[in-house]
């Protein structure tokens, strides 16, 4: 029978320092991740090797043993006895060591080394994140006979159950599936299936007699009548499915896996239909981190952002950008969210492997390892693969990818999330069943309207293809507040705006799928210095430490959800130096009532989410503002906060932005662009179609280079993109700005360099 033993405990740590022999040890329980507090600082983050081992004793080994590892960041290398095991370059995805070979009767020493620098074949390569190290999940002992279901093909079950719609009251259920027979002889074996509802009533039993000498394949195709169907967050409703292996009558190995029957489809003019009812996406982003924690979370962790996600209404969640713990997608399979999840084939792809290997290895994991979560309804194969270049590679890299997961997964949606630069016709966007854009309109670019022009011309250029938004979002300091709240002042009242303007944008086009907020908390980014935080980026709708929620947590729960509330915003904006104020309140309750220092200023009907009071004076001195919200039972619902009247202005409210150094655009104002210069390929001489990387092999290219942008491509973020940006790609991002007068300029003087130049 199979025997799982968890192995947190007492791991001895150690920092690998090729340089010194003298290596200090620590003891410490895992779930860890060692930059946990660096990661967060925004002052420097470790990036490198270190040592996790433990001993332990077997007697009498007589069965097989497997080691699981439920994650370790970004690369492990495995150890028995001081025997190489294996290689693992899936940062985020689980893996297992068959450890047999390797252990002896008595005591064995496990040694895991992880690994968190950089490595040009291993994504993610760059990212808005903090690509935290450690072994950050569970280390499980799995004790099996030895015939047991696999264990050892990428997957986390060796079983999957694929269940689809035969018609309106029927469903088929297929469960496939590989035994293991590890002494490789020829047993009669019996696999039972059995599927209960929520009630623990059978509705489902059939077994199947065969003989297994290495590896038997087996699969059973059920038909159920009538499921109690998965409904989403409306009505999560699961079934038990217990799988069971038996020789000679004794039951050797089984699984218990959680199934929920449900459709889900997408059209471009109905969005996502979930057992044929369109659902709105209303959707938050996640990543798997916390405030002095790192990416080390436990149950309880996750169980308090689900809690929080559930609180505000959503039912539907982004986990980015990468495989998430087990656990939070059996969270989300319980809430009904609906999960698209994805790999961390982003930003730029890699220039070292151009069969893409690392990012076909993380989708296979993923998917095969979520295979069996009904909350998953899409497979995300890149977001922002084109920050640095757009070309035919790039076309040919994510169609691979959906390939794969087409071929691994022919039951969900493949989906993609674009930067806001990739065109509208591109043939990028006819890869996947649906096309997400991460839009900043009013943030990083543009006004907030346009947003909502974006996506009408997507839909005007593209109408057949399923559109919605991935991201959008603004970095928000709960300390900071203002009276006109403006772009990148940080303040919580410029978030309200924001996010008020994209929900409004999302309701009222029917064609758009819905929006994922990013993010729903903020999270660890150690290249951040941003917003009067370093090392964070500020995003969320919750802080790091899941202490506060800012108040458009609030107008969010006001669109989404159904739990009668009413809140008012602007309660940490405290001091107010002006007599009247506009008073803003949040709530989905049809009927309010404002009353200030226990007098009622106003009465009303709702019409919308956020209702604001105009010019509500106050008295010097602490004033309290209360309100009163009423549903259509006249059940009653109230919120309160104290705020002071102040004869001067409270500048800590304000956000002061440091001066910032001079861009790299002031270099062109000392070039004479007048004339405009054709841009011509040069057979072999060098051209601003010539990447960065190329570029810089040659001396007099280089300072060709150098004389136009200075060192641009010098700090460690930029690097990555010299050998797939060039000066012509560098043009179309905003960031650079560059005048396309000077791209002739450029060009003419690479034009007299020859490729084969031997100064190098």
């Amino acid at each position: 029978m199979i025997n799982i033993k968890e192995l947190n405990q007492n791991w001895l740590f150690t920092k690998v320092n090729e340089n010194s022999a003298d290596h200090k040890e620590t003891r410490v329980d895992l779930p860890h991740c060692f930059n946990a507090k660096d990661g967060q600082s925004g002052h420097g983050m470790f990036k490198g090797k270190f040592r996790y081992q433990r001993k332990i004793t077997l007697d009498h080994i007589s069965n097989y043993y497997f080691l699981e590892v439920g994650a370790a960041s970004l690369v492990a290398e495995v150890y028995v006895n001081d025997h190489y095991v294996c290689l693992n370059r899936c940062g985020f995805s689980m893996f297992r060591v068959h450890l047999t070979p390797y252990l002896v009767n008595g005591e064995n020493t496990i040694t895991i080394f992880v690994d968190n620098a950089r490595h040009d074949d291993v994504y993610p390569l760059m990212a808005d994140f903090s690509f935290y190290g450690g072994l950050y999940r569970d280390v499980k002992l799995i004790e099996v006979d030895h015939i047991h279901f696999d264990l050892m093909d990428n997957g986390r079950d060796g079983i999957y159950v694929t269940q689809q719609a035969l018609n309106q009251d029927a469903f088929e259920l297929s469960i496939t599936g590989t035994m293991i027979n590890e002494r490789n002889t020829a047993d009669d074996v019996v696999v039972a299936i059995e599927l209960f509802d929520r009630e623990n009533n059978c509705v489902l039993k059939s077994e199947k007699l065969d003989q297994c000498k290495d590896a038997l394949r087996f699969e059973f195709t059920e038909q159920i009548e009538s499921p109690h169907l998965w409904q989403g967050v409306k009505d999560p409703y699961l079934y038990q499915l217990h799988v069971s292996l038996y020789t000679d009558g004794n039951l050797i190995d089984n699984r218990q896996l959680s199934i929920g029957f449900r459709t889900v489809k997408v059209t471009s003019d109905q969005g996502i239909l979930l057992n044929g009812e369109p659902v709105k996406l209303n959707g938050v982003s996640r990543h798997q981190d916390f405030s002095e924690v790192g990416n080390a979370l436990t149950k309880e962790h996750m169980e308090r952002d689900l809690a929080l996600i559930k609180e505000v209404g959503a039912n539907s969640v982004r986990l980015a950008h990468y495989q998430h713990h087990d656990y939070f997608y059996t969270l989300c399979d319980e809430a009904g969210l609906l999960v698209w999840a994805e790999i961390p084939f982003i930003s730029v792809p890699t220039t070292t492997d151009a069969e893409n290997q690392n990012a076909k290895e993380q989708l296979e994991k993923l998917i095969k390892q979520g295979y069996n979560h009904s909350s998953i309804y899409c497979w995300g194969v890149q977001n922002e693969i084109t920050i640095a270049v757009e070309n035919e590679r790039i076309y040919e890299l994510v169609e691979e990818l959906v390939g794969l997961a087409r071929k691994l997964d022919s039951s969900r949606i493949i989906a993609q999330a674009n930067i806001h630069s990739v065109n509208n016709n591109s043939y990028l966007n006819g890869l996947t069943d649906i096309v997400g854009y991460n839009l900043y309109y009013g943030w990083y670019y543009g006004e907030m309207g346009g947003l909502g022009e974006r996506l009408d011309a997507f839909n005007q250029d593209r109408p057949n293809i399923p559109v919605l938004v991935s991201e959008y979002g603004v970095d928000t300091n709960p300390k900071f507040h203002s009276y006109h709240p403006e772009v990148k002042d940080y303040t919580e009242e410029y978030q309200l705006l924001f996010q008020d303007n994209a929900l409004r944008t999302f309701e009222e086009r029917p064609y758009v799928l819905g929006g994922y907020v990013w993010a729903m908390f903020d999270f660890g980014s150690e290249i951040r210095n941003e917003g009067g935080a370093k090392g964070i980026n500020q995003k969320g709708l919750v802080t790091i430490d899941r202490q506060t929620k800012k108040d458009a947590f609030y107008l969010c729960k006001a669109y989404w959800s159904d739990d009668a509330f009413v809140k008012l915003a602007g309660s940490r904006f405290v001091n107010r130096h002006r007599k009247n104020n506009d008073i803003v309140i949040l709530s989905n309750l049809p009927r309010l009532e404002l009353l200030v220092n226990g007098s009622k200023v106003v009465e009303r009907v709702v019409t919308k989410p956020l209702e604001t009071v105009k010019d509500v004076a106050l008295t010097l001195g602490e004033n309290v503002i209360q309100v009163n919200g009423y549903d259509q039972d006249g059940n009653q619902y109230q919120d309160e906060m104290r705020i002071h009247h102040v004869k001067e202005q409270d500048k800590g409210y304000t956000f002061i932005q440091a001066e910032e150094k001079s861009n790299v655009t002031n270099w062109f104002e000392k070039f004479d662009l007048k004339e405009v210069q054709e841009v011509n390929v040069k057979e072999g001489y060098y051209s601003i179609f010539d990447t960065i990387e190329d570029l810089y092999k040659n001396q007099k290219a280089k300072a060709v280079f150098k004389k136009y942008f200075g060192d641009v491509m010098e700090n460690d973020t930029m690097r990555l993109m010299t050998g797939l940006m060039t000066v012509e790609s560098m043009s179309k991002r905003s960031r650079f700005k560059i005048p396309k007068e000077l791209l002739g300029v450029i060009n003419s003087e690479l034009n007299v360099i020859p490729l084969n130049d031997d100064n190098n």
